[in-house]
């Protein structure tokens, strides 16, 4: 079976399966997950734990040897196996098919994997263990559900935040739940429980904006300007490479360009972005950009992009940052501003 987090909790209150599958990338969620598990297991006297880590080279003899010495003890325990890359091979396949067909006695089975793609949520270990016990796909916390995640939280540690506290939380910590959860820790202890306002959110909490290149791309396609930009400069102030920026626009513009170019020939939109197996979840941003340019536009912010890549190889002068500003303003539907005139981002 499988099991969203948040309903792991009611589930441990009654039950404890023999495995547990978590997977994703979103590390707060996991280790919570895996924490939640193992203090379940601890609650039901699974008094010791034994980690396996599977690196280059791993050893898959070493599960069925672990799993067959833990039945010469008293003592109920955890084998913990962390997967960091999702990916178990061959022979790994094999050792978690075997052991889910056959878990063993007064043993739990906690997989700690790394995220797993499509083809791998298919595949017959995943499905196998999750056959014989849970699996968890931990997904992260998209920016329209981050307000609600971060405003449960901060009520179940007591706070009473205004939607001003929670909008300001959201925008300093955007798409870093760690660092989130670490400032509505420092918040409570700070203030206490009760009331939480804007003010005490800005004197409290450090600006720990994680921003990453795809989701800058997404948010420019979604006219977005300001948050574009916000996240444009956490890029560069994390020490991203400008390369990397220059990178995921152009590959972005090349598809976008020859869409424009179908849906300028007539074809709607849901067409073609059905041709192009644009994800349901970018299919709004990539919409809307769509329907925002014509043709003409797509293929001059394609040549902005080309003169970009000349920028970074330092075969054309200028500032490569400046342009990107431009770039993505250009390309969010904004336009340009004029001499000294003011973007409105906090950064």
């Amino acid at each position: 079976m499988q099991l969203k987090p948040e309903q792991l909790a009611q589930h441990l209150q009654k039950h404890l399966a023999p495995v547990y599958l978590i997977h994703g990338d979103e590390l707060l969620l996991v280790q919570e997950a895996a924490d939640a598990i193992r203090a379940a297991a601890r609650a039901r006297d699974y008094a010791d734990r034994e980690v396996l880590t599977v690196e280059r080279d791993f050893d898959w003899n070493r599960l069925t040897e672990a799993s067959n010495n833990l039945s010469l003890f008293a003592e109920r325990r955890i084998l913990e196996v962390r997967l960091p890359t999702g990916k178990p091979g061959d022979a790994g396949g094999k050792a978690l098919r075997a052991y889910a067909a056959r878990p063993a006695e007064d043993t739990l089975l906690l997989i700690i994997s790394g995220k797993l793609d499509a083809q791998q949520r298919k595949s017959k270990w995943v499905t196998d263990l999750e056959a014989a016990g849970v699996g968890v796909p931990v997904w992260p916390v998209d920016a329209r559900a981050l307000p609600a995640w971060i405003r449960a939280r901060m009520r179940a540690a007591g706070l009473q935040p205004t939607p001003a506290a929670v909008d300001l939380l959201a925008e300093r910590i955007e798409g870093n739940l760690l660092a989130c959860a670490q400032e509505i820790d420092k918040l409570a202890l700070l203030v206490g429980e009760g009331p939480v306002d804007a003010a005490a959110v800005t004197a409290a909490v450090a600006d720990s904006a994680r921003f990453d290149v795809f989701g800058l791309v997404d948010s420019a396609l979604a006219g977005e300007p300001g948050r574009s930009l916000r996240m444009l400069v956490g890029l560069r102030g994390e020490g991203v490479e400008p390369v990397l920026v220059v990178w995921a626009l152009a590959r972005e513009l090349r598809t976008l360009a020859a869409m424009a170019w179908e849906t300028a020939h007539g074809e709607s939109p849901g067409q073609v972005m059905a041709r192009h197996r644009v994800w349901k979840a970018r299919q709004g941003p990539i919409g809307k950009a769509l329907t925002r340019h014509r043709l003409d536009t797509w293929l001059d912010l394609l040549r902005r992009c080309a003169h970009l890549d000349q920028m970074v190889k330092g075969q054309a002068p200028g500032n490569v940052w400046d342009e990107l500003v431009q770039l993505c303003l250009l390309l969010a539907g904004r336009p340009l501003p004029l001499a000294g005139e003011e973007l409105g981002v906090r950064s």
